[in-house]
Parts: C-alpha cells; sequence; structure tokens
C-alpha cells in the first residue's frame, strides 16, 4: 500500500472515532445537565440548553460527512473550530457539566487548526474547560471565583500545550517517514530501471567486445600469416633467384631455400596453434634476435650486428613475439629493397619501455610516399604498426633517398611478473 494513501486512511478512521468519543460525551454532558438540574450551580433553562446542544450535535454531523483532512479547505477547517468552541461556551454557560465535552476540544485542535495555531486553540479550549470546572461563566464575578478560575486555567493550558505541542512533533515526524518512504519506493523503482538498463548495456558490451576480440583475432592471424609466409616465401623466392644467377653458388643458395622453408612451415604451424616464434622457446629476447641476425647476414651476405644495452629481462610473450617479428620483418624490408651494405640492430632495455632501432645504409625511400600494396610487397610497415598498437607500442620511421633506413619500436618494459 501507498504510503501518503495508508496516512489518509489512519486519518480518516482517527477523525470518526473522535467525533463519535465528541458525540457520546455530548450525549452523556445534556443527561448529566438534565440529572443535575436540583444542584447548586448556575445553568440556563432546558429549552436553551437543548438548543444548543441540538446545534453542537449537527456541527458533529457536518463534520461527518465533509471531505478527510487531507483533502480539507483549511479555511473551513478553522471556522469549524470556532464554531465548535463558541458552541462549547454557550454549553458550558448552559450547564457547567458540560465540561466533560469541552474536553474533546483539544482532540480537535490537532485536526482543524495548522502548525503553531494549534497552540492558541489549545489555550482557547483550556479556558472554557477552566470555566466549566471552576462552577460556570458566573462565578468570574467573584473574588474566589476569578483566583480559582486563573488556576485552573493555567494548569489546564500548561497540559494541553505541552500535549498539542507533542502531538505535532509526533505528526510531522510521521509526515516526514511517510514521504521518506514515498522517496525511497521512487529512487528504487529508478535503481530498478537502472539495473534493466545496465543488464541492457552488459549485453550490447559483451556482444561488442566478442565482436572486437573476433576482429583482433583476425588482424594477429593477417599478421601472423605476413610475417611467417610472405617472409619465408621471400626469402625463398630470393634464394632461387640468387642459384639461378650464380650457378657457381647454386647448391648454397637451394640449401638455404630449403632451411627457409622447413622453417616457415613450421612457424606456420605455430602461428596457426598461436604459439611464441621457435626462436623464443628455449632462449631469451636477446638471444633469438641474435640468431635471427647471424642466420639472415649469413643467408643474404649482408653484415648484420646486433647490440644490447641495458639490462636483459624476460618481458611477456607477447612483447616479445612483437619485436621479434618486427626485426624478421625489418630484415625481409632490408633484402628486398635497400640492396644494404650493412645493417645495424640495437635492443635496449630501459626501466620502463623496451626499444629495437633497425639502420641500414641501404637506397632508402620518402616515408611521405609509402610503398602501395602489391605482390611484391607494401605491405611491411603497416603490419609492423598493427602488431605495436596491439601491444601499446609505436614505430616510427626515418629514411630519405640514398641515405638508408632507420627503424625504432618501441613497447613497454611489462615484464612476466608484471612488474615494469
Amino acid at each position: 500500500m501507498d504510503g501518503g494513501i495508508g496516512v489518509a486512511v489512519r486519518t480518516d478512521w482517527t477523525e470518526r472515532r473522535l467525533l463519535a468519543v465528541a458525540g457520546g460525551l455530548l450525549a452523556a454532558s445534556t443527561l448529566l445537565a438534565v440529572l443535575g438540574r436540583p444542584m447548586d450551580l448556575p445553568m440556563q433553562p432546558l429549552p436553551t440548553t437543548f438548543a444548543v446542544a441540538a446545534a453542537t450535535a449537527a456541527l458533529l454531523l457536518v463534520w461527518r460527512v465533509t471531505p478527510r483532512s487531507e483533502d480539507r479547505n483549511r479555511a473551513v477547517s478553522i471556522l469549524f473550530f470556532l464554531v465548535f468552541l463558541s458552541l462549547s461556551a454557550l454549553l458550558v454557560w448552559c450547564h457547567p457539566l458540560y465540561g466533560f465535552f469541552v474536553w474533546t476540544g483539544y482532540l480537535f485542535t490537532v485536526y482543524t487548526l495548522p502548525g503553531w495555531w494549534r497552540l492558541l486553540g489549545a489555550a482557547s479550549v483550556a479556558f472554557v474547560t477552566a470555566a466549566s470546572q471552576s462552577g460556570g461563566f458566573r462565578t468570574l464575578g467573584t473574588g474566589g471565583g476569578i483566583v480559582l478560575f486563573g488556576f485552573l486555567f493555567l494548569c489546564n493550558a500548561g497540559i494541553s500545550i505541552a500535549m498539542t505541542r507533542m502531538e505535532s512533533q509526533k505528526e510531522l515526524k510521521a509526515i516526514r517517514r511517510n514521504e521518506i518512504i514515498d522517496e525511497l519506493a521512487e529512487a528504487n523503482a529508478k535503481l530498478e530501471t537502472a539495473l534493466q538498463e545496465n543488464a541492457g548495456l552488459h549485453a550490447q558490451l559483451l556482444a561488442q567486445a566478442r565482436e572486437a576480440g573476433v576482429l583482433d583475432e583476425r588482424q594477429r592471424m593477417a599478421g601472423e600469416i605476413h610475417d611467417v609466409l610472405a617472409q619465408g616465401l621471400t626469402g625463398i623466392v630470393t634464394q632461387l633467384e640468387a642459384a639461378e644467377a650464380h650457378p657457381g653458388e647454386r647448391d648454397r643458395h637451394l640449401a638455404a631455400a630449403k632451411r627457409l622453408a622447413r622453417e616457415s612451415l613450421a612457424e606456420a604451424r605455430r602461428s596457426v596453434q598461436a604459439l611464441r616464434p621457435q626462436h623464443l622457446d628455449d632462449a631469451g629476447l636477446p638471444d633469438a634476435l641474435g640468431e635471427v641476425v647471424e642466420t639472415w647476414s649469413g643467408m643474404h651476405g649482408v653484415r648484420a650486428d646486433l647490440i644490447t644495452t641495458g639490462t636483459a629481462r624476460r618481458l611477456l610473450p607477447e612483447i616479445e613475439t612483437t619485436l621479434l617479428r618486427t626485426a624478421q620483418e625489418a630484415l625481409a624490408n632490408v633484402a628486398r629493397h635497400a640492396n644494404a651494405a650493412r645493417v645495424g640492430l640495437t635492443l635496449s632495455y630501459m626501466e620502463d619501455m623496451v626499444t629495437l632501432d633497425v639502420r641500414d645504409d641501404g637506397a632508402g625511400f620518402d616515408p611521405d610516399q609509402p610503398r602501395e600494396v602489391t605482390d611484391s610487397g607494401g605491405f611491411g610497415l603497416s603490419a609492423m604498426r598493427e602488431r605495436l598498437a596491439r601491444i601499446a607500442g609505436s614505430l616510427a620511421v626515418e629514411s630519405e633517398p640514398g641515405g638508408g633506413t632507420a627503424l625504432s619500436a618501441c613497447v613497454p618494459a611489462i615484464t612476466m611478473g608484471g612488474a615494469a
């Protein structure tokens, strides 16, 4: 059940009980007024008393059929209390025993007067109650009657004002509590909606991540195919062409072509199985690079040197594989395009990064006019950049026609233990 509706139902039920109590006390007080006629008390004739009592009963009936307090106009409620207070004073004027009924005025202040006006209402009811308790308004003409009335008024007013204030604070706390309940219900509804939206976004992100993973894997396989098969086939073709051009060294070139074919086949199988390059299986990156440089130099008859600086340490397999593939691709480009006489490689281990520099003294090219991708090549630099980008690395190229070429690959120095 909604908190606001619950308060309305409880308030309406409480007012009905209050009206029932007031009606019962009005009837009982009228009966006492009739039975107490022989008493030595100031009173009015019975017809006058019955007329005022009837008017009071009519007021209670009218109040019974009016809207509940939450929907009732404030001015109407204040008017009701003023009329009720006036009739209560008239009843006490008719007979002091109506003080039993006047007591209900304390309760009506809570349901008819707003805020701090309830304290003034409680003091007004205390005034009429004190008059009834002191023997009626006629006793106020005597000195003793005034003193007694003043004492009774102070007692009644003090008690009623304190109780009214406590009841008002209690009502304010109840209203605030119900407001908090409503706010919490609204917040829970918003939270539920947000959770449903988050679930949808989570599913969407999973789908996008799956698609991105598939695309990344395709790019990785494309790079592997280029690095392994294209480089190997290029080397084989180069050796076969050299065998045709130099019949005296035919056997050496054919043996090199066979060795390249076997190594390329083994690397192709490892790439399909997503394993590390064969050179890195049992050796660290510097040793694996040294083996690649030595093999390449002997195969192509070009001097190639490797220098390692800094403290070498084992990096993540993905990083070592990327640097090795970068060196292989750079050397393949030198053999294919540079016509160089010397190649130098530098592997530098620094605190938070590792760099691989490859320099040659070959023909060079204009970096602002990259080679077109054809059957004879042109994919090497873009393949290196894509591979390095997947591990947050970068590639810088410096070259000019006739001035050689320098490549610099930079990658984060993430070790096997996770620390740079």
